[in-house]
């Protein structure tokens, strides 16, 4: 029987047509699926947050097993850099909305499936809403105050939260459904500090990395839908794929827990973006802190105009073999603490990184150490190599 109500009580009107049999052939001879597990399938109603690394594997592997509605959450649009690992999406879809570019591989896939696509940000106003119309949410976002939303939604509502997170070499997954087992809040109680914890787009991901999180978390969706097997409710997989190494941990109801523990505190959404400090999108999902900033232009021009100045490039030693500012020096961000006095205090001073977040921070450490006349270059060298100089490549 399936872990999901409604679709046990409808799968009776769920009949295959012929060629949804021949499709789903190897399924139905699964003692564990039969033809009523594809009509579970068929019957379901499937949400995924995100169409980017996860999102692509997962909603190409749904679409193939026969889920039968599948929700698209994104207000993004499709960039050359996604390529490199949301599989969903082609190199002439560039420009386009990812939702729309999603739906048109999952038409070429499996023309049985229904796809509504919402082109929308998710946001505490439209959350519930959105959620009722589905049985299972999958959360492929990779920005704490989405995932708070989606995890304190889902625990409202009581829908299963299908869990999985990327950075560079590793990767995790469970299954959050606070009627059954903890809820996200209970695994992290309060958001790391802002910028204490970089994005993808800082830190990179290895661009197969997603597949195996987005398959897991498919794997998860279906298994509840199916109701077999044992779901990652109060078990966390862990997946470190350069030791080609998976580990388990047991999670545990917290029994303080202020969305599911038995004095719950919070009975409806809140300001996520306030309560986590940073804003919920995707990219460079930090916004820099308040420092003084030059623009690209502005600094063309001193360039040009040889004026005396120092520039300081804190991004890692590999980005810096990717593309670089003319007589720029390079002290990484790590590095600053030990390495500020290199710097010297009788100059104007301009420091950059990818995005201007991290030579913010710079910036910051080093007005505490009495320096004054410094800049921070506004959008970093990403938006160098778009305004100025397009033969440095981005990445």
């Amino acid at each position: 029987m399936s872990l999901i109500p409604r679709i046990t009580d409808t799968t009776a009107a769920q009949n295959l047509s012929s060629p949804e049999m021949r499709r789903y052939a190897r399924h139905l001879i699964m003692p564990e699926v039969t033809v009523e597990g594809q009509r579970k399938l068929k019957a379901s109603r499937v949400l995924a947050i995100g169409t980017g690394g996860l999102g692509s594997p997962l909603l190409a592997y749904l679409a193939a097993a026969g889920v039968g509605r599948l929700g698209i959450v994104d207000f993004d649009r499709v960039d050359e850099s996604n390529l490199q690992r949301q599989i969903i999406h082609r190199q002439t879809s560039i420009g386009q909305a990812k939702v729309e570019s999603a739906r048109r591989t999952i038409a070429e896939l499996n023309p049985h499936v229904d796809v509504v696509t919402h082109e929308i940000a998710l946001r505490s106003d439209n959350a519930l809403d959105l959620f009722r119309d589905y049985d299972v949410v999958v959360d492929g976002t990779d920005n704490f105050p989405t995932r708070y939303l989606v995890n304190d939604a889902c625990a409202l509502l009581g829908k299963p939260n299908v869990y999985g997170s990327i950075f560079r070499f590793e990767g995790q997954c469970t299954v959050f459904w606070a009627e059954k087992g903890p809820c996200y809040r209970c695994l992290y109680p309060e958001p790391p500090p802002p910028g204490s914890v970089p994005s993808c787009a800082e830190g990179g991901v290895l661009g197969i990395l997603p597949g195996v999180i987005g398959v897991l978390q498919a794997i998860e969706t279906v298994k509840l839908i199916l109701g077999i097997g044992d779901p990652l409710i109060g078990r966390l997989l862990l997946f470190d794929a350069l030791k080609m190494r998976f580990k388990e941990m047991k999670l545990r109801k917290n029994p303080e827990c202020p969305m599911c523990g038995p004095k719950k505190t919070i009975t409806g959404l809140i300001d996520y973006e306030q309560f986590c400090g940073a804003p919920a999108r995707e990219g460079p999902v930090q916004e820099a802190p308040k420092v003084p900033e030059i623009t690209c232009a502005d600094l063309k021009k001193k360039i040009d105009a040889k004026k005396s100045f120092v520039l300081i490039d804190v991004r890692e030693p590999h980005e810096y073999q990717i593309s670089k500012i003319a007589g720029s020096t390079l002290i990484p961000l790590g590095e600053i603490p030990k390495r500020w006095q290199e710097i010297p205090n009788d100059k104007e001073i301009v420091i950059h990184c990818k995005a201007g977040i991290r030579s913010a921070k710079a910036l910051l450490f080093l007005q505490q150490q009495g320096y004054k006349n410094m800049l921070n270059l506004k959008g970093g060298i990403d938006a160098w190599s778009e305004e100025i100089d397009p033969s440095q490549p981005r990445y």
